[in-house]
């Protein structure tokens, strides 16, 4: 039995539950950077590997051997009976769990059965965030509860992937008319995903517009924004690294929207975030007009930023998000 999970603190307690057979951690992040249909094409893995470099000071030879390495074991899948996917509710997990689906739907499976365990509560606790919250002994009252992946998860985890890597958001927009309940997380998270967009009213997307928000309400430490902007949206399964570098794009520029008292920086992924969690971080002048929806931060600072397969760059993007319709909208 092969298990692929979405995190090291998920498979190491699947470990400690006794789960049978090998554990295979999806180490990926496809709600940051450039994303593509057919990752696995050098020009692909580099224009992303570099991207994880800039963003996250991820190295970029590092990148691509981890990326390697976790696709040769996933190619090596027919040498398991069964091969189970641990993925969440979550954006996070829902474009891991498409990426996988998509690429299973290509493969001959011969005598190995795909299964699928996907859950978006858990008994006892209120807020779920994600499988990494259970213990080992949670995890294991788990175990053979999953379902074996049909026909129509694979023909729906394919067109997925098709959309999210699509070079227009109309792809998913048009996605989202169609059936999805046969993953049935897939709907809520998509549709989160579309107002990461720039909004029509002031430029920002959903996390930047609720840390502005958070900020003119008193709240004042990067780990209580974190901590409150996460249980907002939790449906973004959004990691502490994706958010500092989100506060680390309202900061800098030639529009700071926020600012840092003292000498404190913004940690980077492998930066000790202790005397950062519990900093002071206020709104600047600007930041309390772009909250408002007195100014446009897309048209003042200009965007360069990726959303699945779409880029947006310039001063005027050509899709927003409108929050009043929930629809994504030309502009």
């Amino acid at each position: 039995m092969l298990h692929i999970v979405n995190g090291d603190s998920v498979g190491n307690k699947l470990k400690d539950a006794g789960a049978q057979g090998d554990v295979l951690v999806w180490r990926e992040m496809y709600t940051e950077g450039p994303v593509f249909l057919r990752q696995e094409l050098p020009a692909n893995r580099i224009a992303r590997g570099q991207y994880m470099e800039e963003a996250f000071g991820i190295p970029l030879e590092e990148w691509k051997t981890s990326a390697e390495a976790q696709e040769k074991r996933l190619a090596d899948f027919h040498l398991h009976e069964d091969v189970v996917l641990w993925f969440e509710h979550d954006l996070f997990d829902q474009t891991m769990l498409s990426y996988l689906l998509h690429w299973f739907s290509g493969q001959s499976l011969g005598n190995t059965k795909l299964y699928l365990l996907s859950i978006n509560q858990f008994p006892g606790i209120p807020l779920f965030h994600g499988l990494g919250q259970l213990s080992a002994a949670q995890l294991s009252t788990l175990m053979n509860t999953w379902e074996e992946v049909s026909p129509g998860q694979l023909s729906l985890g394919k067109k997925a992937w098709e959309a999210y890597t699509a070079m227009l958001p109309t792809a998913i927009s048009d996605l989202l008319q169609e059936d999805t309940s046969a993953l049935p997380f897939l709907e809520d998270a998509f549709k989160l995903h579309l107002s990461r967009y720039p909004s029509v009213q002031n430029g920002l997307g959903v996390i930047e517009q609720t840390t502005l928000e958070l900020l003119a309400s008193g709240t004042d430490t990067p780990l209580r924004l974190f901590q409150q902007t996460g249980d907002m949206h939790h449906v973004l399964g959004m990691g502490d690294t994706q958010y500092w570098f989100c506060l680390r794009q309202l900061a800098q520029g030639s529009h700071p929207l926020i600012a840092l008292e003292g000498s404190v920086s913004i940690p980077g992924l492998y930066d000790s975030p202790q005397s950062f969690l519990h900093s002071k971080i206020s709104l600047t002048g600007l930041g309390a007009e772009v909250a408002g929806n007195g100014k446009d931060w897309a048209k003042l600072n200009g965007i360069h930023k990726w959303f699945g397969g779409v880029l947006l760059e310039g001063h005027d993007p050509p899709w927003r998000w409108d929050n009043k319709r929930s629809a994504i909208i030309p502009v």
